[in-house]
């Protein structure tokens, strides 16, 4: 089994914590070395609590599964021999309740563009890829909400 960690820190810095306007800002470090800032949402709590200029869980969580799946993609784009020059996914994730009433990411819609060199894929052979793409991402595979390949171009 693969092991992959990240370190999350916070601290208080002096500032109130029992009345709830404390910094939500923390950082976020990886084993390359890349350390991110990162707060709550300020859709989830205001500003100056949250930090909106940080990457949010939320964000994250899109992002990766986007990024789970392009990886995939061209990966597989490469062993069909079609040259990706460009692919840019313009991703969006849905907090909302689910029936119990819990809130959570209901649904991630990925909107990839993607611009090929040479021989074209036509649209039965992009849908093939996507679809492929999508059962072996494993983020996808991880969550519970649907993600979805939507508008791919």
């Amino acid at each position: 089994m693969k092991e992959f960690a990240a370190e999350v820190a916070w601290q208080r810095d002096g500032q109130a914590f029992l009345d709830g306007r404390y910094s939500r800002a923390h950082d976020w470090a990886f084993d390359g070395g890349l350390r991110l800032r990162a707060s709550s949402s300020p859709l989830s709590v205001p500003v100056p609590m949250s930090d909106p200029a940080a990457v949010d869980p939320e964000e994250a969580l899109v992002a990766a599964a986007a990024s789970c799946h392009m990886l995939f993609f061209l990966s597989l784009a490469a062993q069909r021999g079609f040259t990706v020059e460009r692919y840019v996914d313009q991703a969006v994730g849905y907090l909302g309740a689910e029936e119990d009433g819990r809130v959570a990411m209901t649904r991630i819609e990925l909107r990839p563009a993607i611009a090929f060199a040479g021989r074209q894929p036509g649209p039965d052979e992009l849908d093939a890829l996507h679809h492929a793409a999508h059962e072996r991402c494993y983020v996808a595979n991880s969550l519970k909400t649907a993600v979805l390949v939507v508008g791919a171009r």
